[in-house]
């Protein structure tokens, strides 16, 4: 199985002049930068420029919102330029684009929040299976030669399990636009909960579409399925551990012209909701 080594490589940005930053794709069979480690470099290039030329309590992340501009190429480096917005008591905000020569990939906003007291309440975490009871990837894919099961099944850094079953290569079952899905690091992450709200970032862009496919009888490998995420909005809520179990419980609630969203509230096994996500995307079946 792939390990944490490569997860964090990718949350690894190199420091490039001034609030801008270098990070290096994994390659995957599809030659396009992975969408979910396009957010995670962007939030984390952001948060390297808040908190530590100021004094008083750290910022954490609560907010990004971007949009994804053009397909980017995993044989090159990604650069991400920050922009400070402003640096208030309580919040920070900033911009960043991700750029490949002069082609911008990636643009997104995001907010920076000194935590306090105020007013508490969540979504209680659905009944749901447990997923040790679920099949892996790798069991759902045994036996396939589709071109991107050896991708899916061993050469990701998460354990990922569906409920309903996972639509790699068939939409057997029910049509539905909701779904869960479990999902954990393979190795120790260390211990930084700022690691962990970046590794959650890159999660959220593997199967947030996937309610659009369940509902219309179509997996992933369909011949001239395709599908492009075109923009990302989270909010991150409590801090949890990408290592142990969290659940992305999904649904669809509309999709027109061509275009799905998808949006999933992320719990953790203890059932504290850590995270919210909402994304639309381009699906041609």
């Amino acid at each position: 199985m792939s390990t944490s080594k490569h997860l964090l490589d990718v949350l690894s940005l190199t420091p490039d002049g001034d609030d801008t930053f270098v990070g290096h794709p994994q390659v995957i069979p599809s030659g396009r930068v992975y969408g979910g480690e396009l957010v995670a470099q962007a939030q984390v290039a952001m948060s390297h420029t808040v908190g530590d030329d100021r004094p008083g309590p750290s910022r954490v992340s609560h907010s990004l919102h971007g949009y994804f501009l053009r397909a980017g190429d995993v044989q090159q480096p990604t650069r991400w330029v920050v922009q400070r917005l402003r640096d208030g008591r309580n919040f920070s905000v900033r911009a960043v684009q991700g750029i490949q020569g002069d082609r911008v990939l990636f643009q997104a906003m995001g907010s920076f929040q000194v935590p306090g007291p105020g007013v508490e309440h969540q979504e209680p975490m659905p009944d749901l299976p447990d997923p040790e009871s679920l099949p892996t990837s790798e069991e759902a894919l045994r036996g396939s030669s589709v071109r991107d099961a050896r991708y899916w099944s061993h050469d990701r850094s998460f354990d990922i399990r569906h409920s309903p079953a996972a639509i790699y290569t068939a939409a057997d079952g029910e049509p539905v636009r909701r779904q869960t899905v479990w999902l954990r690091a393979f190795e120790t992450l260390p211990d930084d909960p700022a690691l962990h709200r970046s590794a959650l970032a890159y999660v959220c862009d593997y199967t947030l579409l996937e309610p659009v496919l369940r509902q219309h009888g179509a997996a992933w490998s369909d011949d001239g399925l395709v599908t492009a995420s075109l923009d990302h909005a989270m909010w991150w809520h409590h801090d949890g551990r990408m290592d142990d179990w969290v659940a992305l419980v999904q649904e669809s609630p509309v999709a027109l012209r061509g275009l799905g969203l998808g949006s999933a509230r992320l719990y953790s096994r203890d059932g504290a909701l850590l995270a919210s996500v909402t994304q639309e995307g381009l699906v041609h079946l």
